[in-house]
């Protein structure tokens, strides 16, 4: 609130709306200093909250509630100089918690035919916490997608916020080999189709921040 021309009245700030789409929280990043990125996309990703790469930021879609130090965070983790500076903007964006804020969609439900391979894991699972822990680990559900496309799994741990579970691509489950099911999985995930692949020059891996 600052007084105007008139001494007799105030005049109010109001502060600008939050994002509501990646083009508004593109360009809120960009008014606070992000420069390397072009695009932006928002995730609903439990696992990986921020990640950039190529000109592009994904973001969790939590993040459009953030207030602005969270905000500039997220620009400090694209563009900070120093690996200090980027594991500060790491701990704020992990403070932030945002997957709560938004609801979660239903998970995905397994489907019958892949209930068999459901039971085994569960069973090996089962078989692995007393040989190796003593019985003293926890029960985890074990979930087989067929949504999956880029990857083969992955694991959300209870510290996350939402219910722990393993998540595993229906295509984890076919055979090893190396004919046509490879090669057609290779190219639909943006991989070579080959068994093999030259690694002499060096690869540049984008950079993310892991919940």
């Amino acid at each position: 609130m600052r007084r105007g021309a008139d001494p007799h009245q105030l005049e109010l700030a109001v502060a600008p709306a939050p994002p509501r789409t990646a083009d508004e929280l593109l360009a809120a990043l960009r008014a606070l200093g992000l420069r390397r990125i072009a695009r932006c996309t928002l995730t609903r990703n439990r696992t990986v909250m921020v990640s950039f790469g190529d000109g592009e930021i994904r973001v969790h879609e939590g993040y459009l509630a953030a207030p602005e130090p969270v905000l500039r965070a997220i620009v400090t983790f694209v563009e900070g100089r120093t690996s200090a500076d980027r594991r500060a903007a790491r701990q704020v964006l992990l403070a932030a918690a945002v997957v709560s804020r938004v609801e979660a969609r239903p998970p995905e439900r397994t489907h019958p035919d892949d209930e068999p391979l459901v039971a085994h894991l569960t069973a090996a699972h089962r078989r692995l916490n007393a040989e190796r822990f003593g019985g003293s680990l926890a029960g985890v559900p074990v979930r087989v997608s067929r949504r999956m496309r880029s990857r083969l799994g992955h694991y959300v741990p209870a510290s996350q916020g939402g219910p722990v579970e393993i998540v595993i691509s229906r295509e984890s489950g076919l055979p090893v080999d190396h004919r046509a099911a490879f090669r057609r999985k290779a190219r639909e995930v943006g991989a070579a189709p080959s068994a093999k692949r030259i690694v002499d020059q060096p690869r540049h891996e984008p950079r993310r921040l892991a919940g």
